[in-house]
């Protein structure tokens, strides 16, 4: 008897669920397992910065959910780069995973050469949190505004000198932004980390730094540093009687660090939703929310997906910012 056109539908969906059902059956084992082993938090950057602060936070309170170690690796360099490369290339099995800062969205705008696809090499985890970039100088300086910046960095002997988290960091490009909105011409230090740099701000050896509140923070209360303006949007409360650098006479300036968590692309999403679960646990636990309240970060514990829509508005935005200064680093 001859397959009618409908009997040949009927058995393309009995074949397609039979599929279905022993694929699942593949991968469930192996998800429902997870994790059996520790597992590796990359840190794009050096110890004693923001990421690693944040990567220190949250790693016992993640472990304690997953059952396993969660070991935090600082592998800084490049604006992030050399960190990402490696998680990029890591088995998407769960058990190699990355928290990343600002550098995420920023680099493929105004790096020439990237080593990785931000986009297709990284599967998002969870947004963690943003805290705003501050302008500070040692407390004796005699920059008191961002009107004295403005005016002293216009003119190019001497140069004005700020401390960089490194090549494509979030406070490179907070200074590489500043100059194209201001006409400044600041020249950045790089450093392999926040805390490195703020260490040559407090000796004199750097004029500035487009500063992390967590790194400059206890500098600031102990009257060694002098907070000139924040770089968010609204004041902060740490420094309720700061301006921002916008309403300081820089219209359109913010600048933020912010952190989200990323698995190598191919990891499965049942691991994905794992992890998420116990980045976002984590993120609710009153002594992690109190710590990262103390240098005044905002707690964001977002979806897989909104991470995503998250990143691509930045990079998004980053571009665009790049082709209208024409900002791009050099190797």
């Amino acid at each position: 008897m001859e397959t009618t056109m409908s009997q040949k539908n009927i058995l393309n969906r009995l074949l397609l669920s039979a599929a279905l059902v022993l694929l699942a059956s593949a991968v469930l084992p192996v998800c429902a397992a997870y994790p059996e082993r520790p597992i590796t938090l990359v840190v794009t950057y050096p110890p004693g910065g923001t990421a690693d602060l944040v990567a220190r936070l949250l790693a016992p309170e993640v472990a304690k959910d997953l059952g396993q170690n969660v070991v935090v690796e600082n592998r800084g360099g490049a604006g992030g780069m050399i960190g990402g490369a490696l998680v990029a290339k890591a088995a998407p099995d769960g058990y190699t995973i990355m928290l990343d800062a600002a550098n995420h969205a920023q680099n493929p705008a105004v790096q020439p050469k990237m080593l990785f696809d931000t986009l297709k090499d990284f599967a998002p985890i969870t947004y963690v949190q943003r805290v705003p970039n501050i302008l500070v100088v040692r407390a004796d300086n005699e920059i008191q505004t961002v009107a004295d910046l403005i005016r002293l960095g216009t003119q190019k002997e001497p140069l004005l000198y700020y401390a960089s988290s490194g090549p494509g960091g979030a406070q490179h490009l907070a200074g590489v932004l500043f100059n194209a909105l201001t006409g400044t011409h600041l020249e950045a230090v790089h450093y392999k980390g926040g805390s490195a740099g703020i260490m040559d701000v407090l000796s004199g050896q750097v004029t500035m730094m487009f500063s992390t509140i967590g790194v400059s923070l206890p500098h600031a209360r102990a009257g060694k540093l002098r907070v000139i303006a924040v770089g968010s949007d609204k004041r902060t409360a740490a420094f309720p009687d700061i301006p921002t650098i916008a309403e300081a006479g820089v219209p359109g300036y913010a600048s933020y660090e912010w952190n989200g968590v990323y698995a190598p692309a191919g990891t499965p999403p049942a691991i994905i939703q794992r992890l998420n679960q116990a980045f976002v646990s984590a993120l609710k636990q009153p002594t992690v929310i109190a710590r990262i309240g103390e240098f005044n970060g905002e707690i964001i514990a977002s979806t897989p997906e909104e991470l995503d829509a998250f990143r691509r508005a930045e990079l998004d935005k980053w571009q665009l910012v790049a082709k209208k200064f024409n900002l791009q680093l050099t190797q």
